[in-house]
């Protein structure tokens, strides 16, 4: 388990913390809920113009578990601002020495406020107690904000890593 970390940007009077949350609980489930509704709609309106229907919506989201990222080859970090739960990281291990990074995601009213540096730097943490050196992940092409925070914080893009159906660029860090 990982242990909090606590940052206090200089801009800003709340303070962002990171913790270790049971995948299952009732904080771990909404913030789920909250990133998929985002990307998934984000996706529709791109290539469909509407938003994601609610059974399915409901059918992909209980679809996901999110069951590997628990112990022991597994964490789900949470962010907090001023003690609100507002975003979320997981990292599963892969084999004994690569992690994968899965859900990061920080609430949109919420962004512009360093939080996604703070958890970041957390998953970052949490794969190197799991034993990990590398740190791997896949994002979607329309997701650019993903996209530029990853490389500003050392990944690299590389050859396809994974199969998934929106896997479309993938990116890997060697933790040192």
């Amino acid at each position: 388990m990982t242990k909090p970390v606590t940052v206090a940007p200089a801009a800003e009077s709340a303070i962002w913390s990171v913790a270790a949350e049971a995948y299952d609980s009732d904080v771990a489930r909404a913030l789920w809920r909250a990133y998929y509704t985002e990307v998934s709609d984000r996706w529709y309106l791109l290539h469909e113009g509407r938003v994601t229907e609610p059974a399915e919506l409901a059918r992909e989201i209980a679809a996901e578990s999110g069951s590997d990222l628990s112990a022991p080859g597994g964490v789900l970090l949470v962010a907090r601002y001023g003690g609100e739960a507002v975003g979320t990281a997981g990292v599963r291990m892969l084999d004994a020495s690569t992690a994968e990074l899965k859900r990061v995601f920080i609430r949109q009213d919420m962004r512009g406020k360093g939080g996604a540096a703070v958890l970041l730097a957390a998953a970052e943490d949490a794969a190197r107690a799991l034993g990990a050196g590398r740190l791997i992940l896949d994002t979607r092409t329309d997701l650019v904000e993903a996209r530029a925070l990853y490389a500003r914080h050392g990944y690299e893009e590389t050859e396809p890593l994974t199969e998934r159906p929106y896997a479309e660029h993938w990116f890997a860090k060697m933790l040192g």
